[in-house]
């Protein structure tokens, strides 16, 4: 460490930059290359070392270190702004080797400004901001004269420029008078609208309120552009990188493409509702296309209606995939290329059982450095079926960020595929799988979960290896809700202990259960899009996805009356001899423009037994012995003339008289009803909170197990229910408010002989209410 700042200080940094940068090994390194590299043409000293210093702070690509340095050690490259320029060009143009010819002639090498030039220059915008000058005099911002003459004289010395300025501000407004070092005189402050200046945390809220679109469109998203792969941080070049990224835009015609690639071994959770937004919304956003692929490469966990209950939930959201693939579409290419890797020398055919190599640190493989024919002979034999289940796997001679050796590409499997049968009996793991179909579907933004950034370098690596095309993979903040579980593992034991019914139990989140339970594809969108386009784990309420729902359900769910816990009326005084009268009531109260069905009023109803009390008291605002209530939609005020009760004192009936609205006093409320002729039997299903605390999974909380963190009681199911007969029709999925009650689904269980209906989600309580 003493040895290296002393070197470090002996090319011109300080002490203390030596010492910092010593601490720095990736830096360190590059630096003492690039002295090196200088010594052999030059004697490295202060303005030489500090342009070398800069370069090992910010080149891009260490492949391109010989050519910067031989060009700053034969003084070709001389100013911090020629280097500024050079160090743009090889980030814009990492082929190798380096075009020496326009290398040099985008860093000004040879290009001389004379002073009478900066003279000239200057003197003309001088002129150009003269009255200013006389005006604000030495008050003037001189920084936006000097920001032109930087792109006038591109190359020329900053300090040579400023200087020039300087003398000629001093040549028109004379030395500085008293008046100039005088304080500034306070003129009025202009009032500036509120619109106008947004605090730190109304543009986050304002930025939230934007749609995913725009946020994937803006500047919260620092991607590359399609075929600038690159530039981006970690990307690695090879000598191929530019040809195959040239063969790539041709195939693409420089399109953002994505894929969201789910393996189809469960059904898709909240968590995928980002990934899905994410992928398919940010092609849409810039005019792309994204692929639906399927990692189907663990035949055994498979099944059929997971693949079409993918495709399913990603139609339902809303997004059309460019292409439906499978990663087993790929199977011979994938092979091939593990053919390639092996004749490399860069895999083997190991025969460490799973339980030796599992985990970070395992032992080093005995078979590491056989013969390469030797692999290749037993990576035939494990095509062919010569070789027992788990007796050979095939190895990458690569370390992965998180620490991981060899991690395996290929392992024996003899279980049919559901698409290519008995054809294959091994099978490619994630690990290898993942970038390589990425590269063969030419996609540009490969977009994953924060977990897969330490196989970032693996992913360079392996395309790199095997000479394809190499995509970038970017990693965005995953999306977990607390009181839930979403492990596919977990859910089916879930639905094993009978706690669940399936995977579409409306008390789980995954997309079918909040389907069913009637959640809005909208509002599942519209919370991706309050969570915004971020790198963090985001660790949400349920509340901040119900409150999405509520919002969307509140414009777009119908309104209806439907009666949970019947309570009978007879009208004495009904105002029609037909017993009935029809009458329109709107779906959208506040906006009747929005359409109407109609309801029949008739002279027997039933209203909710919450709805009537004995004797009101004075915070009791609805219907009592002494005290009326109107009639919503009908236009009716109810009088009890006498309450009818049964053997235990309950209350079975009310017999009431009515006024029109017109001629009553106006009541203090109005509630809802239904006939009790002409309304229809309904089942509800009211699903409660399934987990008791907000992480179910931590065993420091729940020390028992996440099943027995489960709630009781957490469903139930109401059969004496009773909603007005408009909704008769209705479909699966259709969505209703129940006036005063909450949002309502159609359930799948409903038949010709029942309607079932899931609550969804209660209206906003108001604490108030009674």
């Amino acid at each position: 460490m003493p040895d290296l700042a002393n070197l470090f200080v002996s090319v011109g940094l300080t002490e203390q930059k030596a010492k910092e940068t010593v601490k720095n090994k990736n830096v360190s390194a590059t630096f003492v290359e690039a002295i090196d590299l200088a010594k052999k043409s030059c004697e490295v000293d202060k303005s030489i070392g500090g342009l070398l210093y800069q370069i090992s702070t910010r080149l891009k690509h260490k492949e391109h270190l010989p050519v910067i340095v031989k060009f700053v050690a034969g003084k070709k490259i001389k100013t911090e702004i020629q280097l500024s320029c050079a160090l743009d060009y090889l980030k814009n143009n990492p082929s190798i080797p380096v075009d020496e010819q326009k290398f040099s002639d985008a860093s000004g090498v040879g290009v001389e400004i004379s002073p009478a030039q900066v003279e000239e220059v200057i003197e003309n915008l001088v002129n150009e901001n003269k009255a200013e000058l006389l005006s604000q005099r030495y008050r003037f911002n001189t920084g936006k004269i000097l920001a032109t003459a930087r792109k006038l004289l591109k190359f020329a010395d900053g300090r040579i420029v400023k200087s020039e300025l300087d003398m000629q501000i001093l040549d028109l407004l004379g030395p500085k008078t008293e008046a100039d070092f005088g304080p500034v005189a306070k003129g009025k402050k202009e009032k500036k609208e509120k619109s106008g200046s947004k605090s730190g945390k109304e543009e986050e809220q304002q930025w939230e309120d934007r749609s995913l679109m725009e946020q994937l469109r803006g500047a919260a998203l620092k991607f590359h552009k399609p075929g600038e792969n690159y530039k981006t941080e970690g990307y690695v070049i090879t000598d191929n990188t530019m040809r195959l990224m040239g063969e790539h835009l041709k195939i693409t015609g420089g399109q953002v493409r994505t894929r969201f690639p789910p393996e189809p071994n469960g059904i898709l959770h909240i968590g995928h509702a980002k990934a899905i937004n994410f992928n398919f919304g940010y092609a849409k956003a810039n005019d792309g296309i994204c692929f639906l692929r399927y990692d189907d490469t663990n035949p055994e966990k498979e099944e059929e209606k997971f693949f079409t209950g993918i495709l399913a939930m990603v139609k339902w959201l809303g997004y059309t995939p460019y292409k439906v693939t499978h990663a087993s579409d790929y199977f011979q290419e994938l092979y091939d290329l593990a053919v390639v890797l092996i004749k490399k020398d860069l895999a083997y055919a190991c025969h460490q059982k799973y339980e030796e190599i599992k985990g970070i640190n395992p032992p080093p493989s005995p078979w590491r450095n056989r013969p390469i024919s030797e692999s290749l002979a037993l990576f035939e034999d494990m095509r062919k079926g010569k070789l027992d289940e788990g007796s050979t796997t095939i190895r990458m001679k690569h370390i992965m960020e998180d620490g991981k050796q060899d991690p395996v590409a290929y392992r024996i499997k003899f279980t049919p595929h559901h698409r290519t049968g008995d054809k294959w009996c091994i099978y490619p793991t994630y690990d290898f799988t993942h970038c390589l179909c990425d590269s063969l579907e030419h996609i540009s933004h490969s977009l994953c979960t924060k977990e897969f950034q330490a196989r970032r370098s693996s992913y360079f690596w392996l395309c790199n290896s095997v000479d394809v095309y190499c995509p970038v993979q970017w990693e965005y903040g995953r999306l977990n809700l607390q009181y839930t579980v979403v492990s596919k593992r977990k859910i089916q034991k879930l639905i094993d202990a009978g706690i669940v019914r399936d995977w579409d139990d409306p008390r789980l989140f995954t997309l079918t259960a909040l389907r069913r339970r009637g959640f809005p594809p909208e509002a599942l969108n519209d919370f991706c899009a309050k969570v915004g386009v971020t790198g963090n784990l985001c660790i949400l309420e349920p509340t901040m996805l119900e409150s999405c729902v509520r919002t969307t359900l509140n414009n777009t769910a119908p309104r209806v009356m439907a009666v949970l816990d019947p309570l009978k009326i007879t009208i004495t005084n009904f105002p029609s001899d037909e017993g009935s009268i029809e009458i329109k009531v709107p779906n959208f109260p506040a906006d009747e423009s929005r359409g109407h069905h109609s309801s029949n009023l008739t002279k027997s109803l039933y209203i909710e037994r919450t709805d009537f009390m004995d004797i009101a008291d004075k915070n009791y605002k609805r219907f009592a012995s002494n005290q009326s209530v109107g009639l919503r939609h009908a236009g009716l005020v109810l009088t009890l003339d006498r309450a009818v009760k049964g053997d235990n004192g309950d209350v079975t009936e009310l017999i009431v008289t009515c006024k029109s609205v017109e001629e009553s006093p106006k009541p203090k409320a109005f509630i809802h009803w239904v006939s009790a002729t002409s309304s229809l039997a309904c089942e509800i299903r009211v699903y409660s909170r399934l987990f008791k605390h907000k992480n179910p999974e931590d065993p420091a909380v729940v020390p028992g197990g996440f099943v027995t963190d489960c709630n009781s009681n957490t469903l139930t199911v109401n059969t004496a229910a009773r909603v007005e007969a408009s909704v008769k029709n209705s479909k699966v999925f259709d969505k209703f408010q129940f006036e005063r009650l909450g949002y309502f689904c159609v359930d799948p269980d409903t038949n010709d002989n029942k309607i079932v209906f899931n609550r969804t989600i209660p209206l906003k309580e108001d604490p108030g209410k009674n």
